[in-house]
């Protein structure tokens, strides 16, 4: 297939799956939707709702303020960035150790995990990412599979983590909730992963983008920044998004909290990427965080989030069973054997207007000789073998994302999958 240009593209873009919702929808296009079956949209990890009238009129505000269209500091407004630690102390415990100085701004979640993997690894090096995973083939780093289980909860293991580490490895990355699968990882386990960072002299990411959405207890989601046993900015690289919990995707604000000699390296890749964050939504948010009405808002988003997977556990049809469930998403198997997840999910958007994701999409990296083979390009570009995680992940589980959708789609979802049978099935 001719890319219908005169010149080449990266191997690293050649050889990247293709982004899963952009696919998804694809699919869903092809429905006929109507009045009374309208389209049901579960594949998206995005709020439901818009960040509340005050939050909307204050970034209105901050957008017509002359210094608000100029560039602000690498590392973000400091107001902002100072009202963040602080807010953290809220999360994590009032001795967490947690300074303004930790603190940079990011576009976006995405864009702080790209430049803290390239801060840390070169081309070649390897980053440890339990499967489901999203890889680094881009940036030429190579992503070394940690497989999860259903039978543990889709848990992480410390031990088979430490067998994959070699003098390659730059990094140990966590996400919790874990996207796709919802696991939510306890204390213990991330203790754990730190202390096994450490000694190996590698860094432990950690992306907590969902974590105000954990069920509220009385405890931390870990101790990590009050450790004094095991000082956190020797080890910890935490990454966080402002998108799920404050309902504001749009304006593309994230951070990194690392130690500021991390940070001071970290400079030089923001510079390259992104000079600055947005302005006005900093602007904004820099004197509404610590506001009790806000974090009342945030409250209620996690609560009804809350509430609706508990729908969704309870209407689910008895066949279809969920493996894991928390932040945004539900990691549920469905009843079908021998058919492949993603068949399922094809079917799912085309045959009755329900959009989801399989577990394909974040388990298999695209193999590199078919990837250019499809690109029309001749053998001499082929090289190694390709790679593959396809397995029971790939058969019978999909994710569906609880966020976007209120109580009653929900609900409805649920009675389109009680009646569902792909075709071809008996």
């Amino acid at each position: 297939m001719s890319t219908g240009l005169g010149f080449r593209l990266s191997r690293g873009v050649r050889t990247t799956i293709s982004p899963p919702i952009p696919r998804a929808y694809e699919w869903a296009a092809q429905y006929k939707p109507t009045p009374n079956r309208p389209l049901l949209d579960m594949s998206q990890g995005v709020p439901g709702i818009p960040p509340p009238q005050f939050l909307r009129d204050a970034i209105a505000e901050a957008s017509r303020y002359p210094n608000s269209f100029g560039y602000t500091r690498w590392d973000g407004e400091p107001t902002l960035r100072a009202a963040l630690a602080d807010e953290m102390k809220l999360s994590y415990g009032r001795d967490a150790d947690i300074t303004v100085d930790d603190v940079a701004l990011t576009a976006g979640c995405n864009l702080a995990f790209v430049a803290v993997a390239m801060t840390l690894a070169d081309a070649g090096d390897e980053v440890i990412l339990p499967v489901p995973w999203m890889d680094l083939n881009l940036l030429g780093i190579k992503t070394v599979g940690l497989h999860t289980a259903p039978e543990d909860g889709f848990l992480p293991s410390v031990e088979k983590c430490e067998a994959l580490i070699t003098p390659r490895t730059k990094a140990i990355a966590l996400v919790t909730p874990n996207n796709p699968t919802g696991a939510i990882y306890p204390p213990s386990l991330l203790s754990a992963f730190a202390n096994l960072a450490a000694s190996k002299g590698i860094a432990l990411i950690l992306d907590e983008t969902y974590r105000d959405f954990v069920p509220s207890t009385d405890r931390p989601p870990h101790t990590l920044f009050s450790n004094t046993s095991l000082p956190w900015r020797n080890t910890l690289i935490q990454v966080y998004s402002f998108s799920k919990s404050y309902c504001l995707p749009g304006h593309r604000l994230g951070a990194v909290i690392a130690s500021p000699h991390l940070l001071a390296s970290l400079k030089t890749v923001l510079d390259c990427l992104q000079i600055c964050p947005p302005r006005p939504v900093q602007i904004a948010l820099g004197s509404l965080l610590p506001s009790d009405e806000l974090r009342e808002f945030v409250k209620g988003n996690a609560e009804g989030v809350q509430a609706r997977h508990r729908v969704f556990r309870e209407q689910l049809p008895g066949d279809w069973e969920v493996g894991a469930q928390g932040g945004y998403f539900a990691f549920v198997k469905h009843p079908f054997g021998g058919v492949r997840s993603e068949e399922v999910c094809q079917a799912l958007a085309r045959e009755v207007g329900v959009v989801t994701l399989p577990a394909s999409f974040f388990t298999r990296e695209t193999d590199e000789n078919d990837g250019l083979a499809e690109l029309g390009l001749g053998e001499e570009e082929k090289s190694g073998e390709g790679t593959s995680d396809a397995s029971e992940l790939d058969e019978r589980w999909i994710r569906f994302s609880v966020a976007n959708v209120d109580d009653e789609k929900v609900k409805r979802v649920c009675e389109r999958l009680a009646s569902f049978v792909p075709r071809g099935v008996e």
